[in-house]
């Protein structure tokens, strides 16, 4: 791997986990008041569980971005892959702030049904470019759908 590359890994990593560390800000402080007293699905995880999955997605997803932009060469099919990256990531960004902060999941459940989606199509776009990429994306996926279901619950108990 060369400086260039490594260089390229530690910027999506640093990125992503950004991302990830602003989420918290906003999230942590409202786990043991407001959120606690929401009525929560019975397929809640318990809190404990959550930063570690986001880390591990976000781990994977600066992985992701990094074949996308290191490995895959430069083409607008590429540019387009990245975009959609960029996308999604404001999209995960903004979730946060919307739920736990300003306490408004039927607008979060908005943005998290928009966030499928374009990780949908990130997947579909990467697929085409970079199958890794696109598999190390497959459990953010999963996680946001599951993440999905647990926010309308939310929004239909509360």
């Amino acid at each position: 791997m060369t400086l260039r590359s490594v260089i390229r890994l530690v910027l999506c990593i640093a990125l992503c986990l950004a991302v990830g560390v602003l989420g918290s800000v906003v999230t942590r402080p409202e786990i043991p008041g407001w959120y606690a007293t929401l009525a929560k699905p019975f397929w809640t995880p318990p809190p404990a569980i959550f930063p570690v999955a986001w880390t591990t997605l976000y781990l994977l997803m600066a992985v992701a971005l990094w074949r996308l932009w290191d490995r895959v060469p430069a083409s607008p099919m590429r540019m387009k892959a990245i975009g959609l990256f960029a996308l999604q990531l404001a999209l995960n960004a903004v979730w946060s702030p919307i739920f736990f902060k300003w306490h408004n999941p039927a607008a979060a459940l908005v943005v998290i049904g928009l966030l499928v989606l374009v990780i949908a199509m990130l997947i579909a776009r990467s697929a085409r470019l970079d199958r890794i990429a696109a598999w190390l994306l497959a459990p953010y996926l999963a996680w946001v759908c599951f993440a999905t279901t647990l926010n309308a619950a939310v929004v239909a108990m509360n």
